[in-house]
């Protein structure tokens, strides 16, 4: 079946296919072997360090930065607007105009050093295009560069009296027939397993609740990505249950953590604190075991968010 004859277009496959065809842009007349050629070249990384504020980071994959920042050595970005530019005295030059000292946008949170800024992906739309790029660098299956209208990126800063220095991201769509409440995540290589991924999937969880209505994140979901979903799925769900005891609907449970209801399920099976009785979904666990499992080292997930300080509402 043909896309004219009515097959349902989705924003994921949609998405394929405009990257596909920017992939194109300029190739149309490549036989099928050449093409194949450009296309190999395109998973070899094409810059290899970045500077961005007081870091210097090797970068890992390629990125489909406009045809005269491509194949350069080095890209430097001013880390308060994300311009990027091929040399250090154009930068030195761009940093005495740039008057911006934190991402455009709302700030949404702020709990000392640590701020989130909400930018909307149609409003400034070039900012969001230049995070897209950056991310790409450190992100092999991201496909999101070009078409940023339809979502809202959540930009995670450190600041200090110089300014808010982005450490990470996280995108969401802004109307999801799914009901994805992230689409893309990334921190920043300088500031990993410093616990800011962990933030930024709490946050997004905060504001599901504030939405009231439950969310998951964009399939599909990588090997770590699957790993740290499962781990804050567990820890919530769990609190929860030892919280306010063991007779909870599956129904109460995505309510209160706006987990959705599906991978709820698929969580508390992974336990085995689950089973399938009269048509219905039930706990199956002790309270013994809730609080063992939540005992383990290996089980934290603590993340430093105060909800109270989330000024933000949803969007119509």
């Amino acid at each position: 079946m043909n896309w004219q004859s009515g097959r349902k277009l989705t924003r994921n496959l949609k998405r394929k296919l405009d990257d596909s065809q920017h992939a194109r842009d300029g190739h149309e007349d490549l036989d099928p072997a050449s093409l194949k050629e450009h296309e190999e070249a395109t998973k070899v990384k094409n810059i290899d360090r970045i500077e961005m504020g007081r870091y210097e980071v090797d970068t890992w994959y390629y990125s489909p930065f406009p045809q005269e920042f491509r194949n350069c050595e080095k890209l430097f970005f001013c880390e308060f607007c994300l311009k990027f530019m091929r040399s250090k005295m154009t930068l030195k030059r761009h940093q005495k105009k740039c008057e911006l000292r934190h991402p455009p946008g709302s700030e949404i949170y702020r709990n000392n050093n640590l701020s989130v800024f909400e930018v909307d992906g149609h409003k400034d739309k070039v900012y969001c295009q230049n995070i897209c790029f950056l991310a790409k660098l450190f992100l092999d299956h991201k496909t999101l560069y070009y078409d940023v209208d339809p979502f809202l990126f959540y930009i995670v800063c450190e600041s200090d009296d110089r300014g808010c220095h982005v450490v990470g991201y996280f995108s969401k769509e802004k109307k999801s027939q799914d009901e994805y409440n992230l689409a893309c995540i990334l921190t920043l290589p300088p500031y990993q397993r410093k616990g800011y991924g962990k933030f930024m999937i709490a946050f997004s969880y905060e504001l599901s609740k504030i939405e009231n209505k439950p969310g998951t994140p964009e399939r599909p979901l990588s090997d770590l990505g699957y790993i740290s979903y499962r781990s804050y799925w567990t820890r919530v769900l769990l609190d929860v249950i030892a919280r306010d005891g063991l007779s909870l609907s599956i129904k109460h449970l995505s309510e209160v953590t706006a987990i959705k209801i599906d991978d709820v399920i698929a969580t508390l099976q992974s336990l085995k604190f689950l089973r399938y009785w009269k048509g219905q979904y039930v706990l199956n666990v002790s309270m013994k075991a809730i609080e063992e499992h939540l005992k383990n080292p290996s089980n934290r997930y603590d993340v430093d968010i105060d909800p109270e300080k989330i000024k933000w509402k949803p969007h119509q």
